[in-house]
């Protein structure tokens, strides 16, 4: 693989922006340096003074396969998430069948293999009766153990004390929760249904999926954790109450301790709020529910304030078809990963954030908390997995998804930036127009 040099970038990585030229050498980043002379030969790619960044390593998705691929599959999924700038993804384990146990975990990964575009780990999932395999998971297999403290597909709620208390007490990696109290949700919603029948209006999800439920849920989790000094990571954080349950700081501390506690928020929860239920009705259906505009930047002031720790996308198409059935029978979930990093940037552009917090929480962190070797910032000898954000105006249209749901809750959109390459493994591909180079997506090692 010949070498690359990207010249004139601003770079961010380690909350540092910098003038630099960097060398791609094979897989990796060979060289940060200022006016770095072309080699004979070497492929030159002028970033005009746009911003090199680490590629974003979205910690949650549902990409579908196997089982429930005509929403979406590793191939198509993977393709929108490299367009978006996304170079790794973590895969959720509520599949068909779900990963419940080792062989299952294994046959996932040889099933994205030559398939994925970006780089990939897949999450072991918990139930009420495979704790001994949970025991059992190798902690370099997965990044985490998922365990849904709320409602879910198949066999997956585990609400059994015991178990969860042995989870916690017991898990050889992290403990990723899904946090809202599913008999508190099934008592609000029998009233609702006996108002409406299945034709609920849409706006009245937050109520449904209520702040109450998100937060008992995410309060049992946190004090399982406490009570074993568990690994815990709760996700997609969408109210301001949660927020009191995590410490203020950095992933990792002065001292290099860690928090054994951590939060994770997603993009939509950033972009939309109670009012956009009217206009994109089950569009922007999911679970946890987006709620009020006060939850909305109480979060963004989170990730300034470092009480947000991962910021990452929940991706879950569902065909539209599926979701312009009634509120009963639609699907929640919405596709994200394409326009993921762009929607995060936004926040810049209000000033809100800074870019340098946008890769702490998209890149750095998820590499961090997970212990992803050689991956999530923009040094030398990391992997060369990198985007080129510029800052020119991009509207979102349909016949741009690259999902195989073909539709995106952001069409018609105007984002202040766009995705101009995406590298990965230092092979570009996507040039700002169209993905591009033969799949190169790795499996994601773990230092553990």
């Amino acid at each position: 693989m010949p070498s690359i040099l990207i010249t004139n970038a601003r770079v961010v990585s380690d909350g540092r922006e910098f003038d630099a030229d960097v060398r791609i050498e094979g897989e990796r980043i060979g060289l940060i340096g200022d006016s770095l002379a072309a080699k004979p030969g070497e492929q030159v790619v002028d970033a005009r003074g746009a911003w090199l960044m680490p590629g974003m390593i979205d910690a949650q998705v549902h990409f579908r396969d196997p089982g429930l691929t005509h929403k979406g599959d590793i191939a198509t999924e993977s393709t929108a998430s490299v367009a978006g700038g996304t170079t790794s993804f973590m895969d959720m384990p509520n599949t068909r069948p779900p990963t419940l146990d080792h062989a299952t975990l294994e046959a996932k990964y040889a099933n994205a293999a030559g398939r994925a575009r970006a780089n990939y780990g897949f999450y072991f999932g918990a139930s009420n009766d495979n704790l001994e395999q949970i025991r059992r998971l190798d902690p370099k297999a997965s990044p985490g153990v998922k365990v849904f403290m709320g409602a879910s597909t198949g066999n997956m709620l585990v609400d059994d004390p015991d178990v969860l208390d042995g989870i916690f007490r017991d898990a050889p990696v992290p403990i990723i929760t899904h946090c809202e109290d599913t008999p508190m949700i099934d008592e609000t919603l029998a009233g609702y249904v006996a108002q409406y029948g299945d034709d609920i209006p849409v706006r009245f999800h937050p109520d449904i999926r209520s702040r109450e439920a998100c937060l008992k849920s995410s309060r049992l989790a946190v004090e399982l954790a406490r009570r074993h000094d568990a690994r815990l990571h709760v996700l997609h954080i969408s109210t301001a109450e949660e927020l009191d349950l995590f410490e203020r700081g950095p992933l990792i501390r002065a001292d290099g301790s860690r928090k054994r506690i951590t939060a994770e928020t997603c993009v939509h929860f950033l972009q939309f709020a109670r009012d956009d239920y009217e206009r994109l009705g089950n569009l922007i259906k999911c679970n946890p529910a987006i709620k009020d505009a006060r939850d909305r930047d109480a979060l963004i002031r989170a990730i300034a304030d470092d009480v947000i720790d991962v910021l990452a996308t929940d991706h879950a198409p569902h065909t539209w078809e599926e979701k312009q059935q009634n509120y009963m029978k639609a699907p929640s979930g919405l596709p994200l990963t394409q326009f993921a990093l762009q929607c995060a940037l936004e926040r810049v552009h209000d000033g809100l954030l800074t870019r340098a917090q946008v890769v702490q929480k998209t890149a750095h962190a998820p590499a961090q908390l997970f212990e992803v070797i050689d991956r999530g910032f923009l040094r030398e000898g990391q992997f060369a997995d990198l985007v080129l954000v510029e800052d020119t105006p991009y509207t979102v249209r349909r016949e741009a998804v690259l999902s195989k749901c073909g539709w995106s809750p952001f069409e018609g959109m105007t984002f202040r930036s766009r995705i101009a390459s995406t590298w990965v493994n230092g092979q570009q591909v996507w040039d700002g127009t169209h993905v591009i180079g033969t799949i190169g997506g790795q499996r994601l090692r773990f230092g553990r």
